[in-house]
């Protein structure tokens, strides 16, 4: 037994001798507006980094506009940022290593609330209030309102990259001598970041201004034995594989008002098949000061059906009633989700009501697959019905969980996709 073990020696690791972050700031940018393309890189000259632990730091201010459109040095009275709003500031994020697109998420805010809804546990909430997170109402709180702002209408928000692309969530070893990218796109505009309660002057107009953004990445410094072993794993060109699983969203823009409906959402290649898929509806919400982008809308679903080349998920209907508390198999395939995809201990973030008012999300496990869906092109094909007929203004959401895997050489510089 180790207890016994008393003249054991005391080992100290070395290996890291300095681990440290570096900010890195926008190439060339002095505002960022509206549309406007965002790129912070990290040059090839610094050897070791470690993107997973890297975060976005994000200062700015929401300010009134004027008659004429011009922003005024109010702040909002009425005006507070969603959850999880620096996500939702951008329309697109992607990550390039060499110059070559690894990975990359559209709809960033909601594609990051969808899934961090199903991986967060309420002690990841916790810290990421730090992120500008803030779902379950307090006392007088609003819920999926965000607490970043003060009485000044300023926020500054520290969000892990790791909540934001699959990539960072994954791949937890540091990049070697290659030079990468970070690529933001803002959104084309802030209705969808900034809320106003139902309260608020109609004819208020707000603005979300961006005044500082930094890329805070760890760089490594290793120790000489480390050093000399990675320096002759490079001279001898050998390939570093990078496996992640990607997040990949796909949106029904305007459902029609029945009450069943076949989404033909895309045809995938045979390597890109999907591990989960995670299904959500949101009601005159996109677009509008007055519809928080970051809460979910019940639709009265019946059932919800995943088809993949044919073969269905899940094997039985749902049989879903929320108007009579029949959601129990819905929440039960929301609090396995951690165990099926992280292999730990699930802690779902919401209770089964939380998950029925601000929530509802259907999570579909495909994890395990006939063989024969992997010979060719998945078509991904969603059946769902309701009770009533679907409310006019309703979207609906898909993001695919599917895995990805790239090889790069730190010698030849060569980046080449594997999955």
């Amino acid at each position: 037994m180790d207890i016994l073990k008393v003249t054991d020696k005391i080992k100290t690791d070395h290996s890291i001798v300095s681990y440290e972050f570096h900010s890195h700031q926008p190439f060339g940018s002095t505002t960022f507006d509206n549309n406007d393309e965002i790129r912070i890189s990290i040059p090839e000259i610094d050897n070791y980094t470690l993107p997973s632990e890297s975060y976005l730091y994000v200062e700015g201010s929401v300010r009134k506009l004027a008659a004429d459109g011009s922003i005024t040095k109010d702040a909002s009275a009425t005006g507070q940022l969603v959850n999880n709003p620096v996500a939702f500031m951008f329309s697109d994020i992607r990550y390039l290593i060499n110059g070559v697109h690894v990975d990359g998420v559209r709809n960033v805010g909601i594609s990051s609330c969808m899934k961090g809804y199903f991986s967060s546990t309420q002690n990841e909430v916790v810290k990421l209030e730090n992120a500008g997170w803030h779902i379950k109402p307090w006392k007088d709180d609003i819920a999926g309102v965000s607490k970043a702002l003060d009485k000044n209408g300023n926020f500054g928000l520290s969000v892990p990259l790791k909540t934001l692309l699959g990539f960072a969530e994954d791949f937890r070893k540091i990049m070697m001598n290659v030079r990468q990218e970070l690529v933001l796109i803002r959104g084309h505009d802030d209705t969808d970041v900034i809320f106003q309660p139902a309260a608020a002057p109609n004819d208020e107009k707000l603005k979300l201004i961006i005044n500082k953004i930094i890329w805070r990445v760890p760089h490594v410094a290793v120790g000489l034995r480390e050093q000399l072993a990675l320096t002759k794993l490079s001279e001898r060109n050998v390939d570093i594989h990078v496996p992640f699983r990607s997040w990949e969203i796909h949106e029904y823009p305007q459902l029609p008002q029945t009450t069943k409906q076949s989404w033909a959402v895309k045809t995938a290649p045979q390597l890109e098949t999907p591990r989960f898929i995670i299904i959500g509806f949101q009601t005159n919400r996109k677009g509008i000061f007055k519809g928080n982008m970051a809460l979910f809308d019940n639709i009265n679903l019946t059932n919800v059906t995943v088809f993949l080349n044919g073969e269905r998920f899940p094997y039985d209907n749902l049989n879903v009633d929320f108007n009579n508390n029949h959601y129990a198999i819905l929440y039960d395939m929301y609090s396995r989700f951690q165990q099926a995809y992280y292999y730990q201990e699930s802690e779902p973030l919401f209770s089964p009501e939380e998950f029925k008012t601000y929530a509802p999300l259907i999570g579909i496990d495909c994890t395990y697959q006939q063989e024969a869906i992997h010979k060719s092109g998945v078509e991904i094909k969603i059946e769902y019905s309701t009770k009533n007929p679907i409310p006019e203004g309703t979207t609906a959401d898909a993001l695919i969980l599917h895995d990805r895997a790239f090889v790069y050489s730190p010698l030849t510089k060569m980046v080449k996709q594997l999955i």
